[in-house]
């Protein structure tokens, strides 16, 4: 995949254009389709440009070039936050967001570019998950990834960050697509997990650098998670969160659009079990999702395998854990058994009640099972002293 090499006269008028006061996306597209170029936008004449659609204050705005001196602000942080400018003339843009409605004409990235070339399945849900939806997340996005598909998420709480944990935890690959500039780490608890997804992942967002995440940045940049992707997986949500602006964005963009069922007593579950309702596919496991992939994306992710394997890529065993699912977890001691069969996957238990549901055992004994567990994998401990089982 060829880059499109800017010179810095170039990159710097795609900036102005991208920071023209006034001029939505779809103008700006509408601009390029018509003078090709952004320098060629800078040199029409007012009439021009209005003859274009172009309101006559925009207009103004770009005959004036007033958006050049922040352009050169911009074009200096790129550089000190090593990142790159990928426009949507550039063959690395992604071929299915250039197809949406109205796509941005520029990304801002950091990371592994040529992770904007691979199949992407969206990842989305709410930001104050129960127990059960986090299980369901990093399992679900695990599974996934080490079958080939790149999770793409927003890097929020909750369901976003577990998705992107789950990949990263599987050697597997993420796309963050941020509803703040690339060099701002939003919510700030995820300052580590943002280095890691720039080290091993990629960041990408169309909010220039610098740009803070405010709250109507979020829809906006929802239209790029579901546009650059085959599908939308939506884990926990209420009925008119951003999870169910999302998937309306999916359907309406043409994309897939996959469910997890949750229980129907939860507010969380109303997004996800209306979507079902609706036409959205339910999701029990991993192979849900890839059943319902387009042939051509199934045949890709089984030439992508197939060359790991060639590759060496893919260890003995790799991605196993054990399994709760299957029975075939390793030998436990008595103590550990009774521990794990008294968690459950959807709710988390407190270690205090824990002491008093696994009877005959002291707290050390309790606390060494559960470590022991946890080295495993088959427990994992929650804020608070909350332990649940891991699906």
């Amino acid at each position: 995949m060829l880059a499109q090499v800017l010179s810095q006269e170039e990159e710097l008028h795609w900036l102005a254009l991208k920071l023209v006061p006034g001029l939505g996306t779809r103008i700006s597209k509408r601009l390029l389709d018509r003078f090709r170029t952004p320098e060629a936008v800078f040199r029409a004449s007012r009439t021009e440009l209005e003859g274009a659609g172009v309101s006559g204050a925009v207009a103004q705005s770009i005959a004036s070039g007033c958006s050049f001196e922040d352009a050169a602000a911009q074009q200096e942080k790129v550089r000190e936050s090593n990142c790159e400018l990928v426009t949507i003339t550039d063959s690395r843009y992604p071929r299915l967001l250039r197809e949406i409605y109205d796509p941005p004409i520029l990304l801002f990235a950091r990371g592994r570019l040529e992770l904007l070339d691979s199949i992407m399945l969206g990842v989305v849900g709410t930001r104050r998950p129960t127990p059960y939806g986090l299980a369901a997340t990093e399992r679900l996005s695990t599974d996934l990834a080490q079958a080939g598909l790149t999770i793409a998420s927003g890097m929020a709480r909750g369901i976003d960050t577990a998705a992107h944990k789950g990949v990263l935890s599987a050697g597997g690959d993420t796309v963050a697509v941020l509803g703040c500039g690339v060099d701002v780490v939003y919510p700030s608890e995820n300052r580590k997990l943002a280095s890691e997804i720039a080290a091993k992942g990629l960041i990408v967002s169309e909010f220039p650098m610098g740009s803070v995440a405010f709250p109507q940045n979020f829809p906006v940049r929802n239209r790029i998670i579901s546009g650059m992707s085959v599908g939308v997986l939506v884990v926990e949500g209420a009925q008119y969160s951003g999870s169910a602006i999302t998937a309306k964005l999916a359907m309406d963009q043409g994309r897939e659009v996959f469910a997890v069922p949750g229980n129907i007593t939860s507010k969380l579950s109303w997004g996800p079990n209306l979507l079902i309702k609706q036409g959205a596919k339910l999701i029990q496991d991993w192979n849900d999702v890839i059943a319902e992939l387009p042939a051509e994306s199934r045949r890709h992710l089984i030439d992508r395998g197939r060359q790991r394997i060639l590759s060496g890529n893919v260890a003995s065993g790799e991605g196993e854990t054990a399994s709760l699912v299957n029975g075939l977890g390793p030998e436990l001691g008595p103590v550990a058994r009774r521990t794990l069969d008294a968690l459950k996957v959807d709710a988390a238990i407190h270690l205090d009640d824990l002491l008093e549901i696994v009877q005959d055992t002291s707290t050390s004994e309790l606390i060494a099972a559960l470590f022991e567990l946890e080295m495993l994998g088959l427990v994992k401990q929650l804020p608070g002293k909350n332990f649940v089982k891991v699906w």
